[in-house]
Order: structure tokens, then sequence, then C-alpha cells
């Protein structure tokens, strides 16, 4: 699914976008990790966060502004480091309850899901920010 971006945007442009999610997604999963900070708070306020990037989004087809799309870009990217802290401390926090091996397992699958959607919309939403189109 991510094979048109090489038709899209230059080479170039999409190394500085990949390693530019990879240093923002580490930076925040760190955070997430380490901080004593409870994050459960911010769960639902970045998952309306997400809901409203989305539905910019579909505004945004048939609109085509590239104000807008700026705007959703930037919304997009702060909601996704947020939740990429928000989801690595709750992974954290849920592996640490006592589960059995089989309960382990689908907590493992499911967080590594969520923290690769993360990483990939990251991905995606810098590319169209600063990706440079052939």
């Amino acid at each position: 699914s991510l094979a048109s971006i090489f038709l899209v945007f230059t080479g170039a442009s999409i190394g500085r976008a990949f390693f530019g999610a990879a240093a923002m997604f580490a930076a925040f999963s760190l955070y997430g990790y380490t901080t004593k900070r409870d994050l459960t708070q911010f769960g639902s306020f970045l998952m309306m966060g997400l809901i409203g990037v989305v539905i910019a989004s579909i505004i945004n087809i048939f609109l085509g502004s590239s104000a807008l799309q700026f705007a959703i870009s930037i919304i997009g990217i702060l909601v996704f480091v947020g939740l990429t802290a928000w989801d690595t401390q709750s992974i954290k926090l849920q592996y640490a309850e006592h589960h059995d091996g089989e309960t382990r397992q689908k907590l493992a699958v499911m967080g590594a899901l969520s923290l690769y959607l993360n990483f990939i919309n990251i991905f995606q939403l810098l590319l169209s920010l600063t990706g440079e189109r052939e």
C-alpha cells in the first residue's frame, strides 16, 4: 500500500520523512515508556483529535484545499506522536499486569500493531507535509 509513494515523491524526500518519523516515534515512545506522568487522561482527547483529523481529511477530498491539507498534516502529526506516547505507556502498564501466556501474546501483537499504525501515519503525514514531488 505504500509502494505508490515511490511514484509520487523523490527518494531523498522519502528518506528524510522516514528518518524524521523514526526519530519522532522513538522520542515519544521513549517518553511514554519512561515518564512517571499518567497519560491515560490524554487518551480520549487524542481519540477525538484522531476523529477530527479523519473528518477533516474526508472534507478536504472534496475541497482540495492546500491550506487545510497543511493544517491536517500538522495536527495529525501531533495527534499521532501523542498516541505513540499514550500507547507505549498503555502497553507497558497492561504487560505489567499478571496475565497468562496466551493473553500476553495477544497484548503484544495488538500493541505492536497499534504502534506500527502510529509510525506509518506519522511517516505519511510528514511526507505529505515536507515531501518533494517528482
